[in-house]
């Protein structure tokens, strides 16, 4: 099945919804009747999001508390110009069949300005082609697919890495640094997974090496014992490790019961290495993983320090981690760019200050975007987790010099 199906049976989802409620003429213009910009009064912008609070991904659901808690500490040191945010968030338990309606919702209803994040692949994917037809501003969706990006979308901006680009520096990293020659990769069974397969395998294949297993997890699978056993029987030294978090946990703890220990290198999405050091009592312990910024650990930056002290106010049941730091990195971007456009507030206004980002820093990530280039970054380090607080750093960024638009093309043929 191609990757786009799910994107085709999406948008028939979504045209039938339009119909069953009486009509589809786009709602999100820039300008009201009375003059004003959809979203933003004297005194409010109200901004949507969209995630998993609930379901097999829920632990993503924290950097959506990590946004509301980052747009909280905004409000109470005054707001942006003169102007409260309003933070609509919307959980979807990572069912684009519930994302749909959701953001349907947030724009016909609660007439949002824009959209900062919203989690997920195939959610994003099945809300993307009605956002832009909205015109409706969309910063930083939290996925590393390609389809933000590729082809550029006017109201669209990416921040976080491909996944194809990080599955080529996965296994740089495996054969170049480490020496393996017996790579595995356990993987989720759509487009995120079979991102990075297609990555890995394009450097293997100059290698003139293959995977020595191949294992796709589906998003409600369990029990993956006898998925750690085909890792196990291939003798793998290497595995690369992209699941949902919930999966991640099991896969370890599991392979740690069985005396199978390899070398796991995990994508950015299994990267609050303090959960899931907790989770798996300790196993996770040496895996390796990717990041884009400075590590939500060090507290001696000072800003790092404040999302930690504001993130215990406003949710002080949770913990602190990369998930709700990320919510915290995804909005700043999104909040520098307002300030930049000052009282006035307009989405065209909006994506142009997005577009005069020129080596802009948010904490480590650099972005240079431009009206040719809504794709902030290609490039991540990787660390090693030493504790549930502790690390260390086993690279510097590593670039990815994939033909993207050839990989792309495989992944279709997928």
């Amino acid at each position: 099945m191609k990757r786009y199906t799910l994107h085709l049976v999406a948008s028939l989802i979504l045209a039938l919804g339009m119909w069953s409620c009486g009509g589809g003429e786009a709602t999100g213009t820039d300008d009201t009747a009375a003059g004003n910009t959809t979203g933003v009064t004297d005194t409010e912008i109200v901004i949507g999001s969209f995630g998993p609070l609930t379901g097999p991904a829920a632990l993503w659901g924290n950097i959506m508390k990590g946004m509301d808690a980052c747009f909280k500490m905004i409000n109470d040191e005054g707001g942006i110009n003169g102007r409260q945010i309003k933070f609509v968030m919307k959980d979807d338990a990572y069912d684009p069949s519930r994302t749909v309606p959701a953001v349907r919702e947030m724009v016909q209803k609660d007439e949002v300005y824009a959209f900062v994040g919203g989690i997920g692949t195939a959610p994003c994917m099945s809300v993307m082609e009605y956002i832009v037809e909205e015109d409706i501003p969309w910063i930083s969706p939290i996925t590393g697919a390609t389809h933000w990006s590729m082809p550029i979308k006017k109201n669209i901006f990416s921040v976080l890495p491909y996944y194809i680009d990080e599955g080529v520096i996965q296994a740089k990293y495996a054969i170049d640094s480490l020496g393996s020659k017996k790579i595995g990769i356990i993987y989720q069974n759509d487009d995120v997974g079979k991102s990075a397969v297609v990555g890995a395998k394009s450097v293997l294949r100059e290698r003139g090496m293959e995977f020595v297993a191949e294992v796709p997890v589906e998003i409600t699978d369990t029990d993956l014992s006898s998925h750690v056993a085909r890792l196990k029987d291939a003798e793998a030294d290497v595995v690369l490790l992209w699941t949902l978090p919930r999966q991640g946990v099991i896969t370890v703890t599991n392979a740690k019961v069985i005396n199978f220990e390899p070398q796991y290198i995990a994508s950015f999405i299994l990267s609050d290495m303090g959960l899931m050091h907790n989770l798996t009592k300790g196993a996770w312990e040496g895996v390796i993983f990717g990041s884009f910024a400075t590590p939500p650990y060090q507290y001696d930056d000072p800003i790092i320090a404040k999302y930690k002290s504001a993130f215990a106010k406003y949710y002080p049941e949770d913990r602190w981690g990369v998930f709700p730091y990320g919510g915290f990195l995804y909005a700043q971007p999104f909040i520098d760019a307002l300030k930049e456009m000052g009282e006035n507030v307009t989405r065209e206004g909006l994506i142009a200050a997005m577009e005069g980002f020129k080596n802009y820093d948010v904490h480590g990530l650099t972005i240079n975007y431009g009206p040719d280039d809504h794709q902030a970054t290609r490039s991540m380090q990787l660390l090693r987790c030493k504790g549930a607080e502790d690390f260390e750093f086993v690279s510097d960024y590593i670039d990815s010099d994939s033909d993207i638009e050839g990989l792309v093309k495989e992944l279709e043929a997928l």
